[in-house]
């Protein structure tokens, strides 16, 4: 196993962006502490233990299965002491609130995706380059393998957290309303909106595309007054958003899977008895496997939803696409472990 790292030692913590909603939920959990300080339970009785967790999705999201796989798990576990609260659509903050709200202890799990971690763990764009992964075998293989774990470490030490394991936000494609696209030069001219990644942006402008990022929640209208010209996501997002409505070609590009990660509150973690321990990491484990499943299932009924209302689907030269990338791997190896890393994924 070569593993040629660097390790940064800039403070990727800006948190002023962060202050209102950690602060509501210091808040939820002051409360819910001071509501046990006054519990009348005799000591022989243990309290209950509440732990909230979150994610930033809708209730169908693969996420959510996940979080209520563990939620299951975990209270079964426990033997009904532990009970799992979940909060989704982002009602605790968006992903990298999220994320430090675990970091400080005032959450107790969520899963974020790896894009929503870079700020805090910049190594992770390393599952982020384009084309860096083959098909869902490979970037599971990975991710499970010493590569990925040794990832897990770095998250576990700069958020303060036990980290549980990787699961999938999909397998993203690029798609438009002007004409198809096989190869790199199909692009050219394009404007694309891609995920708020500069590894991304450079992929596609590389790629020759007019890349740009915007909120997702305004793509949509974006599209329907030409504003853009296309964009890219998984299947689920595709269909769920109603994008099929805006766009027509569909390129099975799949230059990235995204990478999740599930993570528990160490400081949390560690006031729990042994036990207790030893069942969250069971339910995470659980949980992750879980989301894996759902979000193969639910790119797979997206896909054939997405035939039935008229998009067409075309293979691309995938040869010409990872020839292109390759510029990109160079640029940000240095940053992200060196090539002799990056290849060492690509032939796993």
């Amino acid at each position: 196993m070569i593993l040629k790292l660097k390790t940064s030692t800039q403070n990727f913590f800006s948190f002023t962006h962060l202050i209102l909603p950690v602060s509501c939920l210091l808040i939820l959990s002051s409360c819910g502490q001071k509501a046990d300080k006054t519990s009348s339970s005799p000591p022989t009785s243990p309290q209950k233990i509440i732990l909230k967790v979150a994610q930033n999705s809708n209730v169908n999201h693969p996420y959510q299965k996940g979080l209520e796989k563990f939620k299951e798990v975990l209270e079964k576990e426990s033997g009904g002491q532990i009970e799992v609260q979940i909060f989704p659509n982002g009602q605790l903050g968006n992903e990298e609130q999220e994320a430090v709200g675990v970091k400080f202890g005032i959450l107790d799990a969520t899963i974020v995706s790896s894009g929503n971690l870079a700020p805090f763990v910049p190594e992770i764009d390393l599952f982020n380059l384009p084309f860096i992964f083959r098909d869902l075998d490979h970037f599971y293989r990975v991710l499970d393998g010493p590569v990925g774990q040794w990832m897990g470490r770095i998250i576990e030490k700069r958020l303060d957290c036990i980290f549980l394991g990787y699961c999938s936000f999909g397998i993203r494609n690029t798609w438009n309303s002007k004409k198809p696209v096989h190869s790199p030069d199909d692009l050219k001219g394009l404007k694309i909106r891609v995920m708020s990644s500069p590894i991304l942006l450079s992929a596609f402008d590389t790629l020759g595309a007019q890349a740009t990022t915007m909120s997702w929640n305004e793509l949509y209208s974006a599209l329907q007054q030409g504003v853009l010209d296309g964009a890219e996501c998984s299947m689920s997002d595709l269909y769920l958003e109603k994008f099929y409505e805006v766009t027509k070609y569909v390129s099975l590009t799949q230059h990235l899977i995204g990478a999740a990660v599930m993570i528990f509150s160490q400081k949390r973690y560690e006031t729990l008895p042994p036990p207790w321990q030893t069942a969250v990491l069971k339910a995470g484990h659980e949980a992750v496997l879980t989301a894996r499943q759902a979000e193969e299932e639910m790119s797979n009924q997206a896909f054939q939803e997405l035939k039935k209302r008229g998009l067409q689907f075309f293979e691309v030269d995938t040869q010409q696409f990872r020839a292109k990338a390759v510029s990109i791997y160079k640029k940000y190896a240095p940053k992200l472990g060196g090539m002799e890393l990056i290849n060492q994924i690509i032939d796993q």
